[in-house]
């Protein structure tokens, strides 16, 4: 028993060692953009950069509209599929796990045929309608953890009970999925925000294809032409990534305590 615990004390410290040493490095050379001394010049130098700003504002603004539009289309989704359609959930599940095994490159070259201008829906033809384009690009590299995240909350609550009761009751559609199945499924829907936060703010490929001012390609950028920004900067994208887990736990923690409605 002890030489178990004791072998995985080891291996919890050579995990956190190989995870850790390669952050703390990076975090002291980010530090060390004035000679002889640490400072946070390459910070200041990042958040003075206005294309710093743009890119990460607007890297923030597709975040929040993938978001709430994947929100929109994943929980009515599970919903009926939990509640009408209980056959075709495999169907459903295999289609939300397709982005995980085709490539970004893929997906994003698809759209570029599906939607260019000689098409009959030329979305690449405009800034608006490349910028719909690219939220419709996240909601789908989202999609398999937005969707595993609302359906397993919708497993902790009875949506049947819920649904025949407000019907009981002469409540529209509508009605019980924002006044009932929502609140229920609150935790799931933050869960799987904060993940698609974390995967807007470091995606690369669909954004650099469609030519789009995101922070992933600024990132690609400053790390090609500069030394210590880039250190910053990945530490930055880090503590995004770090931050979203973080509230993902207290999401959880605070769902587990709090009661179903009903």
């Amino acid at each position: 028993m002890k030489t178990s615990r004791l072998g995985a004390w080891i291996a919890t410290a050579l995990g956190a060692i190989y995870f850790v040493l390669p952050l703390i490095a990076t975090i002291e050379f980010s530090l060390r953009m004035r000679r002889g001394t640490y400072s946070f010049d390459a910070y200041a130098s990042v958040f003075s950069d206005v294309q710093f700003r743009q890119t990460f504002g607007f890297s923030m603004l597709m975040a929040l509209l993938t978001i709430v539009f994947g929100m929109l289309l994943v929980v009515p989704t599970a919903y009926w599929v939990r509640l009408r359609l209980p056959q075709i959930r495999p169907v459903v599940e295999f289609i939300t796990l397709l982005p995980l095994v085709i490539p970004a490159i893929v997906i994003v070259f698809g759209y570029l045929r599906m939607y260019n201008s000689s098409s009959m829906l030329p979305l690449t033809g405009s800034t608006t309608g490349t910028n719909i384009l690219l939220v419709f690009s996240y909601m789908t590299l989202s999609l398999p953890y937005m969707y595993r995240a609302v359906d397993t909350a919708m497993r902790a609550i009875d949506v049947r009970t819920l649904t025949e009761a407000a019907e009981s009751l002469g409540a529209r559609w509508t009605t019980i999925m924002f006044k009932c199945i929502f609140p229920n499924v609150m935790s799931g829907v933050l869960s799987g925000a904060f993940i698609t936060l974390a995967i807007v703010m470091g995606e690369f490929t669909m954004a650099a294809l469609l030519n789009r001012p995101a922070f992933g390609p600024y990132l690609q950028l400053v790390g090609a032409n500069r030394a210590y920004e880039p250190s910053a900067l990945a530490v930055i994208a880090f503590s995004i990534t770090w931050l979203s887990m973080g509230l993902l736990q207290l999401v959880s923690r605070f769902h587990r305590a709090a009661p179903a409605k009903s």
